[in-house]
């Protein structure tokens, strides 16, 4: 779901950038919001079925997502920068 705003994607691109030299390791509940921010931003609302209860990890990140339900692209992309912004802090 790309939008059409180049500057907010361009410190989008450079926000997942970042993330991925913090130095510091996020906490699970910031890499869960960093996680379910991109796949709003990138594919949009979460599809498909709920996972099992026996898998914890890919419940997590599927209640993430559906918290972001109806959420923009462009919406998402501006709370992902945030979101970055703060964890360099």
């Amino acid at each position: 779901m790309p939008t059409n705003d180049a500057t907010l994607q361009s410190e989008f691109d450079q926000a997942v950038a970042r993330s991925k030299t913090l130095k510091q390791r996020p906490d699970n509940a910031s890499l869960l919001k960093l996680y379910a921010l991109y796949k709003q931003a990138t594919e949009g609302d979460v599809a498909g079925a709920r996972p099992g209860a026996i898998d914890f990890v890919g419940l997590a990140k599927w209640k993430a997502r559906e918290e972001l339900l109806g959420v923009s692209a462009t919406q998402a992309m501006r709370r992902y920068v945030a979101l970055v912004a703060e964890l360099e802090d």
